[in-house]
């Protein structure tokens, strides 16, 4: 299989964590010419309960991938932390140091 193949195959791929969590589904893909490889994901339509962002899609780095089939799956990079300040179940979502990657696309 050649390389246009293998990267027009991940158009429209739902991503989740492996976890379970819903990121997003694919739109785009970002490549790297020079080195052949692909450097990342870019989601149109993502889940804005997990990535904080108004912007119209991100970016996810493509070293987070673990693993490419009928969906994506994707190392957890994301957690809950429940907020001190409310009585109530409030979840506040953070992401993780690798998740600094993560490109907003306006």
């Amino acid at each position: 299989m050649d390389m246009i193949s293998e990267i027009s195959s991940l158009f429209g791929l739902n991503v989740y964590t492996d976890k379970g969590i819903y990121v997003g589904k694919v739109e785009d893909v970002v490549i790297d010419l020079e080195k052949r490889q692909i450097r990342g994901l870019a989601l149109k339509e993502y889940n804005k309960s997990i990535i904080d962002s108004n912007a119209s899609g991100v970016i996810l780095p493509y070293r987070i991938v673990k693993s490419v089939g009928d969906i994506i799956i994707v190392k957890d990079v994301f957690w809950v932390k429940k907020s001190e300040e409310s009585n109530k179940e409030s979840e506040e979502i953070k992401g993780f140091e690798e998740l600094e990657q993560v490109i907003e696309v306006e």
